[in-house]
């Protein structure tokens, strides 16, 4: 038996044909689609790729926001034979091009708010053919071939039979953001989905079931929305899609109105949900759980959810080349009856290994660091969804030893095999030949009533070679009169001297990465301005 996404994408209309997916459109109105009408839609769009010339091993490109069209093409594209690039809206215009380019995909689905983004870069476009629009309009466009992409889904055939394929076959791409050059791309094939999909519906895990009502806010043009989309329709859930750029304010009411009992998405998300909701109310108390990811969350925000809302906060870390889920945090039955301050303790960290998956951390010299919580290494990772190498980069061989991803993240381990991030490797600080963790400092800067984001990088000194520098956004409420001295001293009890911050500057917003992580390189391109 061949692991592959025609599995997935068959079962709930077999099952669950009353349950379906919701998409909130622009005007705020929505649409919503069952699963009965979901599979044909994905059987009519399979068959009809061959008609605008997409063959079994072509690449198809996607530059759309979270909606039932991307879901339907997350199954469509792969069960034709193709492979789906969710090309990232949110890089840079040369980037998005070099990665299309770089895929070689053959044709391009986009959502009409995007229309003068792939006008600009379509003449730097060497391999797309066809261009196919969603929504019901037929604006006056240069691109050309355009096909419209309901009137695509109209010709197709609604009793196609989707072919059993090997289950090694391409069947997505994304490309992750390099520190510095081209984007790297990650392919996955239909095994690696599959195993990974079967992983999320694990009780210790994210416990994904046809019980969900799921609200994925994590972009499906990026890392496949954290692999849920899969999960979600393989086990018969209902999806509540947010639709075009959602604000906390969007998100917020559609978990309220739609009964959503499972949301994910970045922790600065999260960060802003909790603003919004100081700020008007809403009833969340459908939801099981809010996954937020990317970056540590603070405990603060965790405990706040679990205070105000008896919401609990899952965590879990990984990346594009682990598809992306490495590691889940997991409550042991021997830890069930601690305090709700010791679990959320343990939910900072980020977790044990996903089954599947094997970990280490090894230290400067190649060894694994003890299990003490104390000694630094860098975490490595592989599995059956891993990747093994980038497509068609030389910089496959830096980033990857005998089939071992190294990540780049410094962390420790504890007695239960838990593990904690310290820092990206670029972003530790080295002050006087002693590491300081900047997510340290960033966490308990956050816990203060009038800190809403905060980021720390290193800025150069002459004496230290390095010393920490912070940049605080402060709250509307309770951060008005804040000074650099409050913090400092709000921080004094808790750290050694020499890593508190040798500067605090407040600023309006932390600049952000395309897919919502703070952007320390932009903070460190703009250091000499703000020192």
């Amino acid at each position: 038996m061949q692991l592959n996404l025609k599995t997935l994408a068959e079962r709930p209309g077999l099952y669950f044909p009353g349950n379906g997916i919701v998409t909130r459109r622009d005007d705020g109105s929505s649409i919503r689609h069952s699963y009965r009408e979901f599979d044909e839609r994905v059987r009519r769009l399979s068959s009809a790729l061959a008609s605008i010339g997409v063959k079994p091993g072509d690449r198809v490109a996607t530059l759309i926001w979270n909606n039932h069209e991307h879901l339907e093409l997350y199954f469509a594209v792969p069960c034709a034979g193709a492979c789906l690039h969710t090309a990232n809206l949110r890089l840079s215009e040369e980037h998005i091009a070099y990665t299309i380019n770089h895929a070689g995909d053959k044709a391009l689905f986009f959502s009409p708010d995007l229309l003068p983004l792939v006008e600009s870069i379509a003449p730097r476009l060497a391999t797309v053919q066809t261009y196919v629009l969603l929504g019901p309009d037929s604006p006056d466009t240069p691109l050309s071939p355009l096909e419209r992409y309901d009137e695509l889904i109209s010709r197709g055939d609604q009793d196609h039979v989707h072919p059993d394929l090997p289950e090694e076959t391409p069947a997505g791409i994304c490309f992750t953001s390099a520190t510095t050059g081209n984007p790297k791309g990650v392919v996955y094939t239909h095994r690696g989905i599959y195993l990974h999909s079967l992983m999320l519906t694990g009780i210790d895990t994210m416990a994904v079931s046809e019980q969900d009502i799921i609200l994925p806010v994590a972009p499906m043009f990026h890392v496949n929305s954290w692999g849920v989309p899969f999960a979600g329709v393989w086990a018969g859930a209902d999806f509540v899609m947010p639709g075009t750029r959602p604000t906390a304010e969007v998100i917020l009411d559609l978990i309220e109105a739609n009964g959503v009992t499972f949301a994910y998405g970045a922790v600065t998300i999260g960060i802003d949900m909790l603003r919004e909701l100081n700020r008007k109310p809403r009833d969340i108390s459908s939801l099981r759980a809010l996954m937020l990811g990317g970056q540590a969350t603070p405990a603060a925000v965790m405990d706040y959810f679990q205070r105000e809302h008896g919401v609990p906060i899952f965590t879990a870390w990984g990346a594009t080349e682990t598809a992306p889920v490495a590691t889940t945090v997991h409550i042991k039955r021997h830890q069930q009856g601690l305090s709700e301050a010791d679990k959320i303790a343990i939910r900072v960290r980020q977790g044990l290994p996903a089954p599947g998956i094997e970990l280490k951390v090894l230290d400067a010299e190649g060894h694994p660091v003890p299990w003490d919580d104390n000694h630094v290494g860098e975490a490595l990772a592989r599995g059956p969804w891993t990747a093994v190498g980038y497509l068609d980069d030389e910089r496959s061989a830096e980033g990857f030893s005998d089939g071992w991803w190294k990540s780049g993240d410094m962390a420790t381990v504890d007695k239960e095999g838990i593990l904690r991030l310290v820092d990206r490797a670029k972003d530790l600080i080295k002050s006087g030949g002693e590491w300081i963790s900047s997510v340290d400092l960033e966490n308990a800067l956050m816990a203060h009533d009038g800190v809403l984001e905060a980021a720390v990088i290193a800025m150069p000194d002459e004496k230290w070679l390095e010393r920490p520098i912070a940049f605080v956004v402060k709250t509307s409420e309770a951060g008005g009169n804040l000074t650099e001295t409050d913090l400092i001293e709000f921080l004094a009890p808790d750290f050694a001297k020499w890593w508190l911050p040798d500067r605090v500057v407040f600023i309006d917003a932390i600049p952000k990465t395309g897919v919502g992580k703070f952007n320390k390189r932009i903070l460190r391109n703009r250091l000499a301005e703000f020192i």
